[in-house]
Order: C-alpha cells, then sequence, then structure tokens
C-alpha cells in the first residue's frame, strides 16, 4: 500500500492511496469464505455452495465493500498520524480518479481532494482598544428584587377579617335543589376558592366581604363562566364528572387566609441565602446586588467576545481558505442543502470559520484543557445563576446537584459549558493583550446595544440576500 499526499496549494490537497492486491485479498477470501457457510441458494445444501459459484455471483461486490473499508481507515489513519488539520471532510477527488474495474484490476488508486486550515499569525497588541462594557445596577432594580424577595417568601395566615379579593376561602360546598341541600348531592368539605378568580361579577361581589360562619349560593358554573377545568377543580372531580352538575351550591366559609409579604427580617435572610450568610438588611442588599451583577457578567462578556470577533475578522480578512472544496463539501454533508443555498449561506460561514480558527489557535497556544472538574463546576455556576433568576439563592444541595446532572446528560449541555470555559479563558487573555476601556452602562443600555447588534445583523443579512439575487440575475443574463 502507498499513500502520498500532493499539496496544490496552501489550502488544498490530494492524498492518493494505492492499493495492492496483497493489501486486500487475504479479506475477501475470509469474507467470500463466510458468506458461503451462510448462503442459501436453491440446488445446494446451506454451506455447500461451490466456492467458484458465490466468487462469481458476490465477488465485485465483496471486493468493492473491503476495499470501501480499507481506504476509509487508511485515509483516517493517515490524516490522524500526520497531524493534518483539515477542514470538512475527504471528498472523492472528480478530475484525476481513475475509473476502476473491479474485473481487471488488482491494483487501485483512489484519489480524494482535502481542504486545510490555513497557517495564519493572530497580531494582537496594545495598539488594539476595545471595550469592555460592565452593568450597573439601578437602585430601582434592587429594590424590585428586595420586594420580590418578600413576596416570593411570603406565606399565607388565618384572619378574623372580611375577606378581600385576593384571600383565600376555605369551607364546605353543599349542593343544593330548591333552595335547600339536595338529597344525595356532592358534598365538598373542604373546598377552597379565591375570589379574584370567579368570572362572573356578581358572585365575585358576593364572595368578597364574607366572615367566617356567613353562607353564600351561587352555580359554580355561572361563576367560573362553564370553564369545564376550574369547575371541576372547586368540585375536586374530574371534567367528565361535571358534565352533568348544573346546580346551584351553598358555600359555608370556615377559614379566610390572607397571603402576607415576608418581612425584612433574620429569617428571610437566612431562607435566601442560607443560615447567618448575612446578619443585616445591609448586608443582605450587598449580596443581593453583587448576586444580581453577576447575573449580567454572562451579557458583558457576550458583548465583549462580539467585539473580539469583529477584531478577529479584521485581522484575519486576507486570510485564505479551501472555498471551492468547502462549497463542495457543504453541498455534499447535507442533502438539503442546494447550489444557491450554499452560495448565499457561504459568507457568513466563513465568518464563523475564521472566528472559530482564531479561537482555537488561542486554546492552543495557551495550552487549555478543559477538565471534568472543570465542567462539573460550571455547571454547577450556571445552574445556580437559573436558579437565582427566579428569586432561588439558598438551594439544596440535593436539588442542585440532581439538576446539574440533568444538564450533564444532555450532550449539547456539555458541549455549550466547554464552548463557555473556553470563551471566558480567551477573553481572560484577550484582555491582557489588547487595550480594555472599561465602560459602565445602564441596563437600559445594555438592552440597546443587543438590540443594536441584533439590527445591524439583521441588516448585513438583508443586504447580502440582495446582493445574492443580484449576481443569480446577472448570472442568468451573461
Amino acid at each position: 500500500m502507498n499513500i502520498t499526499l500532493n499539496k496544490t496549494d496552501n489550502v488544498n490537497g490530494v492524498i492518493a492511496i494505492e492499493i495492492e492486491k496483497q493489501d486486500y485479498a487475504e479479506k475477501v477470501e475470509n469474507e467470500l469464505k463466510r458468506f458461503r457457510q451462510k448462503a442459501s441458494i436453491p440446488g445446494f445444501r446451506p454451506g455447500k455452495v461451490p466456492a467458484e459459484i458465490i466468487r462469481k455471483m458476490y465477488g465485485k461486490s465483496i471486493l468493492a465493500d473491503e476495499l470501501n473499508k480499507l481506504v476509509s481507515d487508511e485515509l483516517f489513519k493517515y490524516i490522524r498520524e500526520n497531524n493534518l488539520e483539515i477542514l470538512g471532510e475527504p471528498l472523492p477527488n472528480e478530475t484525476d480518479q481513475k475509473t476502476i474495474d473491479f474485473d481487471k484490476d488488482e491494483t487501485f488508486e483512489f484519489k480524494f481532494d482535502i481542504g486545510f486550515a490555513p497557517e495564519f499569525d493572530l497580531p494582537l497588541s496594545a495598539e488594539d482598544e476595545l471595550t469592555y462594557y460592565t452593568v450597573k445596577l439601578e437602585d430601582d432594580l434592587l429594590k424590585q428584587q428586595l420586594e420580590a424577595y418578600k413576596t416570593n417568601y411570603g406565606t399565607y395566615q388565618s384572619v378574623d377579617e372580611p375577606a378581600l379579593e385576593n384571600d383565600l376561602l376555605k369551607g364546605t360546598l353543599t349542593e343544593f335543589e330548591d333552595g335547600a341541600p339536595k338529597e344525595n348531592g356532592l358534598i365538598i368539605e373542604n373546598a377552597i376558592l379565591m375570589p379574584s378568580y370567579v368570572k362572573d361579577e356578581e358572585i365575585k361581589k358576593s364572595l368578597t366581604g364574607v366572615k367566617v360562619g356567613d353562607k353564600i349560593v351561587f352555580n359554580p358554573k355561572k361563576a367560573y363562566d362553564n370553564n369545564e377545568a376550574e369547575v371541576a377543580s372547586l368540585l375536586q372531580t374530574t371534567k367528565d364528572n361535571i358534565k352533568d352538575v348544573n346546580s346551584d351550591f351553598e358555600f359555608e366559609v370556615k377559614e379566610i387566609t390572607r397571603y402576607q409579604e415576608a418581612e425584612m427580617n433574620q429569617e428571610l435572610f437566612d431562607k435566601v441565602l442560607g443560615p447567618g450568610v448575612v446578619n443585616s438588611e445591609e448586608e443582605f442588599a450587598e449580596k443581593v446586588a453583587e448576586s444580581l451583577n453577576n447575573q449580567f457578567k454572562p451579557d458583558s462578556d457576550n458583548l465583549f467576545m462580539r467585539e473580539v470577533r469583529k477584531l478577529f475578522l479584521e485581522k484575519l480578512k486576507d486570510v485564505q481558505l479551501p472555498d471551492a472544496f468547502l462549497k463542495r463539501w457543504l453541498l455534499a454533508s447535507d442533502e438539503k442543502k442546494t447550489q444557491e443555498s450554499v452560495e448565499e449561506e457561504y459568507p457568513q460561514m466563513m465568518e464563523d470559520l475564521k472566528f472559530l480558527l482564531a479561537k482555537n489557535k488561542i486554546v492552543k497556544q495557551l495550552n487549555i484543557e478543559i477538565k471534568s472538574e472543570d465542567v462539573q463546576a460550571k455547571a454547577e455556576e450556571v445552574a445556580k445563576a437559573q436558579f437565582a433568576q427566579y428569586g432561588m439563592s439558598n438551594l439544596p444541595a440535593e436539588t442542585l446537584k440532581s439538576y446539574v446532572n440533568s444538564m450533564l446528560s444532555n450532550e449539547n449541555t456539555v458541549r455549550n459549558i466547554i464552548q463557555n470555559i473556553e470563551d471566558e479563558k480567551v477573553i481572560d487573555w484577550v484582555k491582557q493583550t489588547v487595550k480594555v476601556i472599561d465602560k459602565e452602562i445602564s441596563t437600559k443600555e445594555l438592552n440597546e446595544l443587543f438590540t443594536e447588534e441584533e439590527h445591524n445583523h439583521s441588516e448585513e443579512e438583508h443586504h447580502h440576500d440582495h446582493s445574492s439575487e443580484t449576481e443569480t440575475e446577472t448570472e442568468k443574463e451573461a
């Protein structure tokens, strides 16, 4: 067997694999024998079909299969052992590949086109200037979060007062008929309702202001505007069971409970942050502000990475890629793509590829190695941040562990976490290499920057689409 590489230019090449009879003969013979043992052909007992008949009937297909396996194995082995940094995957050569004759040939040559990742420098220095936007938390946002904690950690408490719309009324529902309890009618001992959820205004008004011991007669279907799910919930049964229930019900109020916000005290501090983490309202506010600021850091990093991307692409604007090869590979790797769609998408995809190559160069240069414990730690950080957005800072260890394990069972999530870690390390390196201007912005300004970025991206896509259409029309005219 002989394998050679011919680089046609800096980013394109052809790998030629010459396979001689001695490379495949034994494998083909063994496969023919195995096939003979299983072959079922009329007129012959199983395993007794003459070898020449098997060879005549299946020899070429078996030879083709064995050559295909051998070529594939040797091709990728050669790429791996020679540390060839290729883009996409090898494609069958369309110009120099000789026609194969399985009846006559004993030596076979296969040629594959490959595209190389370009060699390039990434000349960054203090002369390059980027802006890092740090979000300054507004006082009203901190106040809103503190109020949210008071609301989220509040409790329902019994009150000896007339009911308000948002109070919970607990009592007994008794089915009525002709103004009296219905014989063998429904009785719900622990019925619960809230006046604010009642659709009928007249019934809602009659429930608002009731006291413990009061009795109110109403029709549940009228109260909830014939919403079967809500009526079934009130009567503590299924939707099927209430289809024929059209009676009035008497509701005797046994208890009124009202939602009370949590007080800003040590009990709330411990529930939100954990026992003894802070001991005063001032310390609590500082910790909450710190948590909110941390939630904005990924947005700041995201904006900065967009600036880094622009800088990288400017530095690599003259870097050559194997364009023709990559377009062929894109077309061959996805049957849904067309020549037109590839041409349309290619410019954006090549920007993505150049940026990825630049990041990978830095990762390799810094010898960045992402270990399993790094992924685990990052997953926990992401999980805590997600729960913190819902005011759940003091998460039980077992709950956090279960959620993290669920995250790490998803391959896409793991890939995203690894990329996130790499991005953070790349950001740190870039910050140390170029001149970074730190700028404080408000959350409103942060949203405006993201909106502007999205608008610019959409404009670029629109311009590209228009250009593609113009080129297509020109080509048609030509």
